[in-house]
């Protein structure tokens, strides 16, 4: 089929595949064109040139690749952009000393979930063309998912920078299929946050500026997935998270107000991986973190950033019942970032115990990183800090 087909085929090809989505457990689909979006280059550059996503290594390239879906059908001419919303109950905390983890990551990997539904949605439209004239985006290709999905009229995007759509919130996977066939686009919804800023508030580092932008390298859900060290100052806003982090989700009134609304399947997989033993994810190696998260969003980064982000938990937690473990991992990680961060939860903590398994890893330790962290610890800990700091 080309675009020369009959209005009516077109449009029984696009009934026929917001039909299929919605079978497959999409709350929303909607039709964009697939012309550049020039906005949305400009807004990307900008947020680079201010260094919003300095850590992810985004440059203009990738704002002009990512705001044109030619970039990934040569002969674009739509985007059908699909929600599916995936917000399920919390579990239950439990006990103490538990970490938090992202709504997102309690189940399977979203990513093989979406690009399945995506694949079969595709494969209709194909079939009902009698051609391949699709190819699909999730998450990892070079799309701006959110910005086509608003263009499409699918949500709106928050001061929290995420999609809302209505009656889901925020809570929603999104996915693209991309297809040489013009169908009729939808038109984009008149919403905004207006003066609402519950997100902006509910960010404790301060990383949603309150004009619809973020500066990602102080987002929580950012900084529990880079793989060096994270800046001092922040780790104490982290708080408990181990992945992630909802607090401007779970503030905005039109997610609140939507409730849990996904099936059972994005529910938790078990209580260790939504609220895990920080103690016992400290601990965590490689064999126990393939059976229990690579399965899941958690999975891509590793044992050892989960470890760090343990460490950095406990630290916040001070609790001094964990000292020997944090002693442990100072001593024994395999891994500098996990050390360092050990080091940093003990000087939080700052109890005698906390000082002696400082003072004695320093003498053992080759890493000049982990002497630094040790060292400002063993500082935190001095009289002349904790006068400083009781000022």
């Amino acid at each position: 089929m080309t675009d020369r087909s009959p209005r009516s085929e077109l449009a029984a090809i696009k009934a026929r595949a917001l039909e299929a989505a919605r079978a497959r457990g999409a709350v929303a689909v909607r039709i964009s064109a697939a012309a550049p979006d020039a906005a949305t280059r400009e807004r990307m550059r900008a947020s680079f040139a201010r260094g919003d996503f300095e850590t992810w290594g985004y440059d203009d390239g990738y704002a002009r690749v990512a705001s044109d879906p030619r970039a990934i059908l040569d002969d674009a001419r739509s985007v059908i952009a699909i929600a599916v919303p995936y917000a399920t109950p919390p579990p239950a905390r439990g006990a103490a000393l538990r970490g938090r983890v992202s709504n997102y990551a309690w189940s399977a990997d979203y990513h093989h979930r979406l690009r399945a539904l995506l694949r079969e949605v595709a494969a209709e439209i194909d079939a009902a063309a009698g051609a391949p004239v699709t190819a699909i985006a999730c998450d990892t290709k070079p799309l701006a998912e959110r910005a086509f999905a608003a263009r499409a009229g699918l949500g709106w995007i928050g001061k929290h920078t995420n999609l809302i759509v209505p009656g889901a919130g925020s809570y929603v996977f999104l996915g693209e299929i991309v297809t040489s066939l013009a169908l009729e686009p939808d038109l984009p919804l008149r919403k905004s946050c207006g003066s609402c800023s519950a997100c902006v508030s509910a960010c404790p580092t301060g990383a949603l500026r309150g004009d619809y932008t973020i500066d990602a390298g102080r987002c929580i859900a950012d900084l529990t997935q880079r793989t060096d060290p994270l800046p001092r100052e922040l780790r104490p806003y982290v708080g408990t998270w181990v992945w992630g982090c909802d607090l401007c989700q779970d503030a905005c009134p039109p997610t609140r107000n939507a409730g849990a609304v996904a099936s059972d399947a994005f529910a938790p997989f078990d209580d260790v991986v939504a609220t895990p033993s920080l103690v016992a994810l400290l601990a965590l190696r490689s064999g126990e973190f393939k059976r229990r998260y690579a399965r899941t969003a958690m999975g891509w980064r590793g044992a050892a950033v989960l470890r760090r982000n343990a460490a950095i938990a406990l630290g916040n937690a001070l609790d001094r019942s964990t000292v020997g473990a944090l002693a442990d991992a100072l001593g024994s990680d395999p891994h500098a970032m996990v050390r360092g961060a050990a080091a940093w939860a003990l000087g939080r903590i700052g109890s005698p115990r906390a000082r002696a398994a400082l003072e004695a890893a320093r003498n053992g330790e080759g890493d000049r990183g982990v002497l630094e962290e040790i060292d400002a610890a063993l500082e935190q800990q001095s009289p002349a800090a904790r006068s400083s700091q009781a000022v």
